[in-house]
């Protein structure tokens, strides 16, 4: 009889042994198995949340099947204590495995609100912006100029409360280290002092993800080695022969490039009249390095120079001293910088603006004459008009 009780209790705990293998299969398949969600959403943990509430809040908004599996999957990974607080972006079909990654990974969050601090040529603007889970795409809640003594707007002042908050500085090319300094004074959610400016074209034009609190001066370093980095490798893969002997003195050439032209197409069209004065001696006669002479680099002049400031000898005065100005009239990005060490190869020494955004190129003081003629009867047509 106790044999006969043994063979049953042994065959009994081969059905519950199958059975609990079964049962595991079934969960893990189920676990890693495309979810039902039809639609992309942000789930917001916040912070101090448990497992079971999100796995609840995912259930509630048919991430998952299950909240019990996906619970049970946290413990069986060992990712049940490793919840992060954030918005993360939960896309349509995610399996519980994926979404588990994502809430327990580097808890850098993937959507929700954002501040994106734009420092441009002419202004910085705060932008607020909140990520659409539908398109994946982000729609401006508000945008503002930051100024002293200034009240923002509702919207960025709660988004300012949020701990999930992202913030990115976004910096233009062709904009100045003396106005990134004076922008990221202005940027309320940095902290730290800038106690010195960094030499003129030093920083490399970029969007850069801070977190609340984060220091000025680190950021300008950040700054500084990316633009460091950038030079260095465009200067290994440089063209032969160029008029340009020395890394700084491709980062003065990518500097006035820059400011000459927002054309893509251009920059290397521009890079290569540069390069054919360089070469034959001829001036560079660059307004924009004669405007830096004038300004220092301190805001925009906001009007033409005067032939007072075109006749004035300083050292960015490319009308008055022949080659390269002795530094950097800007912070060229990465194209201008590739343009300066790959230019086109030319014939061209002359270039005027063409009405269009662009420019018109000329071999000799005839043709560039008449370019220059074009576009003073442009720019009369359009006074005439603006006075209408």
């Amino acid at each position: 009889m106790w044999r006969h009780i043994a063979s049953n209790g042994m065959s009994l705990l081969i059905v519950l042994l199958i059975a609990a293998a079964g049962a595991i299969a079934w969960g893990k398949a189920k676990y890693q198995a495309p979810g039902p969600l039809a639609q992309a959403i942000c789930l917001r943990v916040e912070s101090g949340s448990s497992m079971r509430k999100v796995s609840e809040q995912l259930a509630e908004q048919g991430a998952v099947s299950a909240a019990w599996l996906f619970r049970l999957g946290a413990e069986y990974s060992g990712k049940s204590e490793a919840l992060k607080a954030g918005s993360f972006l939960v896309t349509e079909g995610s399996s519980m495995a994926e979404i588990m990654d994502e809430i327990t990974g580097s808890g850098v969050s993937t959507c929700g609100t954002e501040v994106v601090y734009r420092i441009g040529v002419n202004r910085a603007e705060m932008q607020v912006r909140e990520l659409d889970p539908a398109t994946n795409r982000f729609v401006e809640v508000a945008a503002f100029e930051p100024e002293d003594g200034a009240e923002p707007p509702p919207e960025y002042l709660e988004v300012r409360q949020a701990a999930d908050t992202r913030y990115r500085v976004a910096m233009a090319e062709g904009a100045t280290v003396w106005q990134v300094a004076e922008a990221l004074k202005a940027a309320d959610f940095m902290d730290g002092k800038i106690t010195e400016l960094p030499p003129e074209g030093s920083l490399a034009p970029d969007s850069y993800e801070v977190t609340p609190g984060a220091d000025r001066a680190e950021l300008l370093a950040r700054m500084q080695a990316a633009q460091s980095a950038r030079l260095a490798e465009a200067w290994r893969n440089r063209d032969e022969g160029l008029p340009v002997k020395t890394p700084e003195e491709a980062l003065v050439l990518a500097s006035l490039i820059e400011k000459e032209t927002g054309v893509p197409e251009e920059r290397r069209l521009v890079a290569s009249v540069f390069v054919n004065r360089l070469n034959q001696g001829i001036k560079l006669q660059t307004d924009p390095a004669v405007i830096y002479g004038v300004t220092g680099g301190k805001g925009v002049l906001g009007r033409g120079l005067r032939q007072s400031e075109l006749q004035r000898d300083t050292p960015y005065n490319t009308y008055v001293n022949a080659g390269l100005p002795p530094g950097p009239i800007a912070n060229p990005g990465l194209a201008a910088i590739e343009a300066a060490l790959h230019p086109e190869s030319s014939d061209y020494i002359y270039f005027v603006a063409d009405g269009t955004g662009g420019h018109a190129f000329a071999r000799t003081l005839a043709e560039h004459n008449d370019n220059v003629a074009k576009w003073r009867k442009i720019e009369a047509e359009r006074a005439a008009g603006d006075g209408d």
